[in-house]
C-alpha cells in the first residue's frame, strides 16, 4: 500500500468515538493538504478486512456524506447517532463534534457552555 494511502487510513481510524471530521481534515491531518477528494476515494476502497469509522468523515459543512434518504445516509445518520453525534436535516454541527471543537471551545467558548 502507498505510504500517503495509509497516513489516510490511520487518521480516520484515529478520529475518536463521539467525534466526526472533514474530508479536507483528515486530508490535512495525513499531511496532503488540499487532497479532500483523495479522501473520498479510498473510503470507496478500503482494503478487504480493514475496519475504519467511514461515518464519521464528513463534507467541510458538517453535511453527511451521502444523498438525503439514501441507504447510505439512513446508515451513517444511524451509526453517529448511535455514538452521540448530534444529526440535524443531515448536518452535523462541527462545533460541537469535530475533532477541532473541543480547541474552538478552550479558546472562545461556546454558546451555552
Amino acid at each position: 500500500m502507498i505510504e500517503s494511502h495509509q497516513r489516510v487510513y490511520a487518521a480516520i481510524a484515529a478520529i475518536p468515538r463521539g467525534r466526526v471530521a472533514s474530508y479536507g481534515a483528515i486530508a490535512a491531518r495525513a499531511g496532503l493538504p488540499g487532497r479532500a477528494r483523495l479522501v473520498g476515494r479510498l473510503l470507496g476502497e478500503v482494503p478487504d478486512g480493514m475496519q475504519l469509522p467511514w461515518f464519521r468523515v464528513l463534507r467541510s459543512s458538517g453535511q453527511l456524506a451521502f444523498a438525503p434518504e439514501s441507504r447510505g445516509f439512513r446508515e451513517q445518520s444511524r451509526l453517529l447517532r448511535a455514538e452521540g453525534v448530534e444529526v440535524i436535516n443531515g448536518r452535523v454541527p462541527l462545533s460541537r463534534f469535530g475533532l477541532d471543537g473541543d480547541l474552538d471551545r478552550a479558546l472562545w467558548g461556546m454558546p451555552g457552555d
